[in-house]
């Protein structure tokens, strides 16, 4: 039985609409196509980490999926919702996907950008 003060991607899932679900897979599935990354799991969100460190994480909700990845630059999308220098070097940026047809090449763009930086990018120089 699970430790009710324990949070698992499993209990994030439960009870959001099954397009969020599906959202929140399919967001993951581009993630893995990236490459190899491990989960670090809180009442906050579903981290995703690389090598170095964390570089993304994401929240089924309501309507869609909610979530942050890091960049070394500001990024500017109309699914982004704030974008702010989280150190020096690096730029976390906020995020909301309301469907499928979100999960688009500049989604992909941004989840190898923040890959990148989990494994270490924004060291170099």
């Amino acid at each position: 039985m699970d430790n009710e003060n324990e949070w698992t991607v499993e209990r994030h899932l439960l009870g959001q609409p099954a397009a969020s679900v599906e959202l929140y897979h399919r967001f993951v599935a581009l993630l893995e196509e990236i490459g190899p990354f491990s989960y670090a799991v809180s009442k906050s969100s579903i981290t995703f980490k690389g090598t170095q460190r964390g570089f993304a994480g994401a929240k089924p909700v309501r309507n869609g999926l909610r979530g942050y990845f890091d960049a070394r630059e500001r990024w500017s999308d109309p699914r982004i919702s704030s974008a702010a220098p989280f150190s020096r070097t690096l730029f976390v940026h906020h995020f909301r996907l309301a469907s499928l047809d979100d999960l688009d090449a500049g989604v992909s763009d941004w989840l190898r950008e923040a890959y990148a930086v989990g494994a270490g990018a924004h060291l170099d120089g």
